[in-house]
């Protein structure tokens, strides 16, 4: 692997001819990255953006503090991935609303809430749903066994989104528009190539579907250089072990019987056209925010007063640029949802690069 990343880099550094950005819309990406230092490596003028490439990070306040809301009920059981529980909302986090009676249980599959909903009818299970189309189809299916099984007592809070529509929100904007994506290999594992071939078309911007190893990212980052300094603007993948063009038909069909898009608020970039995932109309019934008539949050603001989580979730700043970075916001003590994400990219450059 050394003499393959050695290699890449070479042939990057005769490549570049003048200065380029390349944003990543995958936080695993972003903390490879930054663990593998790889930034520090590329050849001068070429730069990378973390984009917002966290699920978690961009999950609206509202829906967070529909989720605590959700927890200090009597009888509900709020089940939900750890990377939820110190996102703040307006009404505090998961963690606090545990500590203050909250029933709130870390999960790591929707498929072990359905199998505590059926092991517990006594009590209301609701799944907070979160993640990109990678994580959607386990939804989907969790959903559907649940149904199947006749468990009445199990339902969902959905807070998936899907990437086309943020990228394209994002290269609509005039201000902090990268040359280049590299495009979430995960993902496209899932829903193919199609969706980023007609963006890399329509918007002229190259695109590189990558992984998560050294060499995957750099060959990732070669092709969409490449692409750059010819003058074209096309789709390619650099993560053909995994990412078919066409995706996993299987698991798209499966999220199409239970999901459709819904226009969606992004934490730290706004509504997303299309952004976001919502139950279809026969599955209305297994809807929490529908099921138990949840408020929607009186508070607007997506972040702490004075937090620049929006401005690191756009790529405008880099997270260490942020005032309070290291200081008034830790992983322990987080302002914003970067900070306490597994896939923050606040959280990779506390992790990897504080010094």
């Amino acid at each position: 692997m050394q003499e393959e990343v050695q290699q890449l880099l070479e042939e990057l550094r005769h490549a570049v001819t003048r200065p380029w950005a390349v944003m990543e819309v995958c936080g695993g990406q972003t903390h490879a990255i930054a663990s593998l230092g790889l930034e520090e490596l590329l050849p001068p003028g070429l730069r990378l953006i973390h984009g917002p490439g966290c699920p978690v990070c961009v999950t609206s306040v509202d829906l967070i503090d529909q989720a605590v809301e959700l927890s200090l009920r009597p009888g509900v059981v709020l089940c939900s991935y750890g990377d939820m529980m110190r996102v703040p909302g307006s009404r505090g986090d998961l963690f606090s609303a545990k500590a203050r009676g909250g029933d709130v249980l870390l999960m790591y599959s929707p498929l072990e809430a359905v199998a505590f909903a059926g092991s517990h009818p006594e009590a209301e299970v609701v799944f907070f749903a979160v993640g990109f189309e990678t994580t959607a189809p386990a939804t989907a299916l969790a959903m559907q066994q649940a149904r199947a099984l006749g468990y009445a007592n199990f339902s969902v809070l959905c807070a998936h989104v899907q990437v086309p529509p943020a990228l394209e929100w994002l290269m609509d904007q005039d201000e902090g528009r990268p040359d280049a994506f590299l495009a979430p290999g995960h993902v496209c594992a899932i829903m193919g190539e199609e969706d980023y071939g007609r963006l890399a078309a329509r918007y002229r911007t190259p695109m590189a579907v990558t992984g998560f190893e050294a060499p995957d990212l750099l060959r990732g980052i070669l092709m969409c250089v490449r692409q750059l300094e010819n003058g074209d603007c096309t789709v390619q993948n650099a993560y053909g072990r995994y990412v078919k063009p066409e995706g996993n038909r299987a698991a798209q069909e499966r999220m199409k019987e239970v999901f459709e898009p819904e226009d969606r608020h992004w934490r730290g970039l706004g509504l997303i056209p299309g952004g976001g995932m919502r139950l279809r109309r026969e599955w209305e019934g297994m809807d929490a925010a529908l099921r138990f008539e949840c408020g929607k949050s009186a508070h607007g603001a997506d972040e702490a007063s004075g937090c620049l989580a929006g401005q690191v979730l756009r790529g405008l700043i880099r997270p260490a640029e942020c005032p309070f970075f290291g200081t008034s916001c830790t992983p322990l003590a987080p302002l914003g949802a970067p900070m306490v994400s597994g896939e923050g990219a606040c959280a990779a450059y506390y992790r990897y690069k504080r010094s």
